[in-house]
């Protein structure tokens, strides 16, 4: 990734909002997008802020258009990647570089509404860690993406239990400590509200405006669906099993193991009892498959809870987390060292 233009000098005071945009191929659209989202902040005075415009490898003008906004404004800052790594990485690149007290990430389409921002800082000052967006009324162009996101959205709330109608809605607005060490892999920016609810964070979510695509082409098709489910199931282990993979290895190990004696005492029968050669069956086969998978799982097993154990105390990171105000006039978990500034989350429950 480029130097990013327009930083700020190390002097200047935090901005309180932090807006990320992740832009591919979005030349058409970065022009109206800018002045919507100076003309929104303004009206509403929500405080100091920034925008920071993370160019993904954009084939078409867009970097030029992200360097003149930055150039032309100071509150804009653009970031270039170096080739097309994705939403995800684009975003993490975002929230490396973001100052804010609060992030605000948002698509460069047009279809998220810069309008909708000061609603969002509003609801979380009533208390929230989290706010999403929920496009109660979309307007994409295809029925078969809104029933499929639909879908998908309620097989992802029943299994983390985070109950949102909208997850694949890119604005949302987060306190920076809940983003503390968070570090994004594959389609991962959309199961921040999990992961933040998992640790105890309030969650909450509210309506926002959707627009139908006026220009440009979108960048995203179906085939995510497959993308995001497989992401579903790492996310599923990262918060039951990443302290205790043992569990996993050792479960499905033992599962082997008893599959592999049932073969084998089936084999001994039919060998004693039935007099049948074992050479036409496919038990002894079967019986030393199954044994030697529940051994090697048992072993992955061992090996991964002395991996989690390395990764732990190797780093000096804690398996808990205090809510702020855990200790007496502090607000971050004893330790063996005291830390300054907010609390870094427990490792292996981010994605």
């Amino acid at each position: 990734m480029s130097a990013p233009i327009g930083s700020p000098s190390s002097a200047a005071p935090p901005p309180r909002v932090s807006v990320i945009i992740p832009v591919y191929n979005e030349e058409a659209n970065l022009g109206e997008l800018c002045a919507r989202l100076v003309a929104a902040l303004e009206a509403e005075a929500v405080g100091p802020w920034e925008c920071l415009l993370v160019d993904d490898g954009s084939r078409d003008g867009s970097a030029r258009r992200m360097e003149a906004q930055a150039a032309a404004d100071p509150r804009f800052r653009a970031l270039r990647l170096r080739r097309n790594y994705g939403q995800t990485a684009a975003m993490q690149a975002g929230i490396d570089h973001a100052r804010g007290e609060v992030i605000v990430p948002m698509d460069a389409d047009l279809q998220n509404d810069p309008a909708d921002i000061p609603a969002l800082l509003a609801k979380l000052d009533e208390g929230y860690e989290v706010v999403s967006g929920w496009r109660r009324e979309r307007q994409d162009k295809k029925w078969s993406r809104v029933f499929v996101s639909r879908v998908a959205n309620r097989v992802i709330s029943a299994i983390s239990g985070v109950r949102l109608h909208d997850y694949g809605c890119s604005l949302k607005a987060y306190r920076r400590e809940v983003l503390a060490g968070v570090r994004l892999y594959g389609e991962m920016h959309r199961f921040i509200p999990i992961y933040a609810a998992w640790e105890g964070a309030r969650v909450t979510e509210m309506p926002v405006q959707h627009h139908p695509r006026t220009r440009g082409q979108s960048n995203y098709g179906l085939e995510r669906i497959f993308k995001v489910i497989l992401d579903l199931f790492v996310v599923k282990f990262l918060d039951r099993y990443f302290q205790k993979p043992m569990y996993v290895f050792g479960g499905i190990g033992l599962l082997f193991m008893v599959l592999g004696g049932l073969a084998f005492v089936w084999m001994m029968s039919l060998k004693l009892f039935a007099g049948i050669q074992l050479t036409g069956t496919p038990l002894p086969l079967a019986t030393v498959f199954l044994g030697s998978l529940g051994v090697v799982s048992v072993l992955l097993g061992l090996l991964a809870e002395l991996v989690i154990r390395t990764y732990y105390e190797s780093q000096g990171k804690r398996t808990y987390l205090l809510r702020p105000g855990g200790r007496e006039g502090e607000g971050v978990a004893d330790g063996p060292a005291p830390v300054p500034g907010p609390e870094e989350p427990a490792a292996g429950t981010h994605p």
